[in-house]
């Protein structure tokens, strides 16, 4: 019942079913902390936008697509999670935040984003899994200081050159696009520690061993006739992942064949927190 009440009160814009939906916003969080997620709304109440000291602002799970400009009045926000929502385009009072460090844009309907997301020089994990993004954002290779790149669960075929740039990047999370093979780009990312292509289409995997800072790769689910060979100290998760790299060399074209090989699944989550 109460859910139907706040989906019926989040057609009225009235300030009185504005205050059932997110409560009476007068005073700044003392952790400088606003949840306003899995409320039903379907536009952001502007005296959400008045507490100039916010760090954290959660907005998941709700129905917006849109964002007001007097967003960009939250000078020192550092994490914002517009994740599950119903945002076609990134609002562009998001690009207007100096001071944020994570963006949570998952489980939206993004095709693109703007242009000014370079602006964000500051971000350091950007969440883009489950969107509707056929090509690479090219704009992601304009954010110097990122380190963790979720982009799974789209249908992406390749990615740029462009990408190598990233000196601090440390995690590429890619899994469940249409990746036909390898993406040349990661083998020059020496600095790189976790890559996920997990629910792919690579059928050929190069060899990893020369990237010492590698300490995780998920390769599951692919139609690969090879596993990666990798350096010490570094998972392998998928077909002959807990084989030596000789026995897959000896049985491979039998391993490729059998369909009924058990493989290891790993669920990565991350919560919302800086």
């Amino acid at each position: 019942m109460g859910n139907a009440m706040r989906s019926v009160v989040a057609f009225i814009p009235s300030e009185r079913c504005q205050r059932f939906l997110v409560g009476d916003l007068k005073e700044m969080p003392l952790d400088r902390t606003l949840d306003l997620s899995s409320r039903q709304l379907r536009r952001l109440p502007v005296a959400a936008c008045v507490f100039s000291e916010l760090v954290k602002l959660y907005l998941s799970d709700n129905n917006l697509s849109s964002l007001p400009d007097d967003l960009q009045g939250l000078k020192k926000l550092q994490l914002l999670a517009l994740d599950f929502n119903c945002f076609e385009e990134l609002p562009a009072a998001v690009c207007r935040l100096p001071q944020l460090s994570i963006l949570y844009l998952g489980n939206n309907r993004l095709y693109s984003l703007p242009r000014e997301l370079r602006e964000l020089t500051e971000l350091n994990t950007l969440w883009l899994e489950t969107n509707c993004f056929t090509v690479f954002p090219q704009v992601i290779c304009e954010l110097p200081n990122l380190k963790t790149l979720h982009l799974g669960y789209n249908q992406i075929q390749s990615l740029p050159r462009e990408l190598g740039v990233l000196e601090e990047l440390r995690s590429v999370w890619i899994a469940g696009n249409q990746l036909a093979a390898f993406p040349p780009v990661l083998l020059e990312m020496h600095f790189l520690a976790v890559i996920d292509v997990d629910r792919n289409q690579i059928r050929y995997f190069p060899c990893l061993s020369h990237m010492l800072g590698l300490k995780l790769v998920i390769y599951d689910h692919n139609p690969c006739v090879n596993a990666p060979v990798v350096g010490e100290g570094c998972r392998r998760v998928g077909r002959w992942a807990d084989s030596s790299d000789d026995e897959q060399e000896d049985d491979g074209s039998k391993a490729a064949g059998d369909t009924t090989l058990e493989v290891t699944e790993v669920h990565h989550e991350e919560e919302h927190n800086i």
